[in-house]
């Protein structure tokens, strides 16, 4: 097994994309080994993962029994990682709005820094393909983070890497969402506990198969629970500083 890099992908319904990616990463000859998570998709995603792991040894998979969210299964992803002495963590999505052309990327910032983000706000068309009620949407949760969480980076994206050995476990464990709000609460408490984090320019296009996973409901509980973050900052600020 490669200890050094891992790319994780979790899956829900994606049985139209998830051959297509991890044959396009593969492409990259990155030298890193996979980790696909799917929360038992009724479109048959999970058969799909279990037949490219049975060919490849370097792809491994987790099956769940059912939706957990999307916090909670990237907080599987990472203590797998840990347990299997990765050094280097990437998380992305399934639905090619990650490009996986960036990858190489991530780990040539990497170097110096706990933590990369591809982040979409840094050029000005990087969100050109979609539509405007979903611009505004992304738009008004940069702004909150920003403005609520002292964070003006792009705090509510998935594609990440994540240096493992610089960075101990039991930071993510005080990390509480297991929903979207994982993504801001996680580069919140990384932050705050003094880890570097580097941003490099990302454009996002429209989902390029299948349909978003992520509903209004989602998002506005979302906000809701950034407000709570925000106070309990305030409150009790040492609550998320790993000792």
């Amino acid at each position: 097994m490669n200890h050094k890099t891992l790319i994780f992908i979790p899956t829900y319904n994606e049985a139209e994309n998830i051959e297509k990616i991890f044959l396009e990463i593969k492409s990259l000859s990155l030298g890193a080994d996979f980790l696909f998570l799917d929360d038992n998709s009724p479109d048959g995603t999970g058969a799909i993962i279990d037949r490219i792991a049975g060919s490849s040894g370097n792809v491994f998979a987790i099956h769940r029994k059912g939706k957990q969210g999307i916090g909670s299964a990237h907080k599987a992803g990472i203590n797998w990682a840990y347990d299997k002495g990765y050094e280097t963590l990437v998380t992305m999505d399934c639905d090619f709005t990650h490009s996986p052309k960036y990858i190489a990327d991530f780990i040539r910032h990497s170097p110096g820094f706990d933590i990369v983000i591809g982040s979409r706000y840094l050029e000005k068309d990087s969100l050109k393909t979609w539509n405007l009620f979903r611009k505004s949407l992304t738009r008004l949760a940069h702004f909150l983070t920003t403005v609520l969480l002292g964070m003006s980076y792009d705090s509510s994206g998935a594609f990440r890497l994540y240096n493992l050995h610089k960075i101990p476990h039991g930071v993510f464990k005080l990390i509480t969402p297991d929903d979207y709000a994982f993504f801001f609460e996680s580069l919140f408490i990384l932050q705050l506990n003094g880890h570097t984090i580097r941003e490099f320019p990302i454009s996002l296009p429209s989902r390029t198969y299948g349909s978003s996973k992520m509903t209004f409901t989602d998002m506005f509980a979302g906000f809701g629970y950034l407000l709570l973050l925000s106070c309990r900052k305030l409150l009790n600020r040492r609550k998320f500083i790993y000792k």
